[in-house]
């Protein structure tokens, strides 16, 4: 992997740390004023562990589908939150929130994974790198 990729790669082990780190805090010390969006927040950290992991192993065989179902998944969560966060304020009220599609944290949750998306398009396993099919 290079160029483009690594900095993917690193962007996402980067953000696995920090919702990592954070969710850590946010569930030990105060998961009782924000249940939901705490578990969610730790979602988040498991997603994007699984999608740092994926990306370096994406030329192994079964990793880059996992790769792209990890991204997915972080896409359409990150939209349902930030849909819920516009719609229903209420469920999202503690202002650590990833809300309205990560204002906060400069769009980074929303554009991360459109950039994932886009570089597994662009870079998928050639057939060298395909296990062989072994057919009786």
């Amino acid at each position: 992997m290079t160029g483009i990729g690594r900095v993917l790669v690193i962007v996402y082990a980067v953000m696995a740390l920090a919702a990592t780190g954070r969710s850590f805090v946010q569930i030990v010390r105060r998961f009782d004023e924000a249940p939901l969006a705490y578990s969610l927040s730790a979602l988040a950290a498991v997603v994007y562990i699984l999608a740092t992991l994926a990306l370096v192993l994406a030329r192994r065989r079964g990793w880059y589908t996992v790769a792209w179902i990890a991204i997915v998944f972080e896409l359409t969560g990150v939209l349902v939150v930030g849909l819920l966060s516009i719609l229903l304020p209420a469920l999202f009220q503690h202002e650590t929130v990833w809300s309205l599609f990560g204002r906060g944290y400069l769009f980074i949750p929303l554009v991360l994974p459109v950039f994932g998306i886009w570089w597994l398009r662009t870079h998928q396993p050639s057939a060298a790198d395909r296990p062989i099919e072994v057919t009786a």
